[in-house]
């Protein structure tokens, strides 16, 4: 973990918080000073396809994981926060799972004023300890890179794609889903009209 570069804004602590997050947000600024590993992840907004500069992060992983860890946990944190939803079938690559986090059903509202944010995590199974554990917070989302997928242009009617694509999915579809090398190929002919 590094400490935030010169052109990182740091953002204060907001005391107008509950205990529990107050306590989090204490410690999440002295574990970054102490190098130490934080208690929760980067948070993105929504809006406007950019992530909010790195103060804080859970890119650890620790113990077996139902689900694929991220591919490059160093990045995790740095993807658009806008990106496709749902599709292709197949994915390639699991970047990030995301939290989502919305003031209107009682999350902490950003300290900037804005809506709906994110926490980015390595490992599936910190996101979901941390949806459970803070008000206003969705289930987890996986961020997924395609390189290869199924393009549907309208309902039943599937073609190949290639391309780089990043896309939100729900972690559930995840099982079964990695492209393998024939897989495309395969879903197209057991597809055909």
């Amino acid at each position: 973990m590094s400490l935030p570069t010169s052109g990182q804004r740091f953002t204060p602590v907001a005391f107008a918080v509950t205990p529990i997050r107050w306590f989090r947000a204490i410690w999440s600024r002295l574990s970054r000073l102490l190098k130490v590993a934080p208690l929760t992840g980067l948070i993105g907004c929504g809006g406007d396809g950019q992530t909010l500069p790195t103060f804080d992060h859970d890119r650890s992983v620790s113990g077996p994981s139902a689900h694929p860890l991220a591919i490059e946990v160093a990045k995790v944190g740095a993807y658009p926060a806008l990106v496709k939803s749902g599709a292709g079938y197949f994915y390639d690559d699991v970047l990030e799972y995301r939290v989502w986090m919305h003031p209107e059903r009682g999350a902490a509202p950003r300290e900037d004023g804005g809506g709906d944010c994110y926490v980015a995590f390595a490992q599936y199974e910190k996101a979901l300890a941390f949806s459970k554990a803070t008000t206003g917070a969705e289930e987890p989302l996986v961020l997924i890179r395609q390189m290869e997928y199924i393009n549907e242009p309208e309902e039943g009617v599937y073609e190949a794609a290639a391309g780089e694509r990043l896309t939100e999915w729900q972690v559930e579809w995840l099982e079964g889903s990695k492209r393998q090398a024939d897989s495309i190929e395969k879903f197209l002919r057991e597809h055909r009209r």
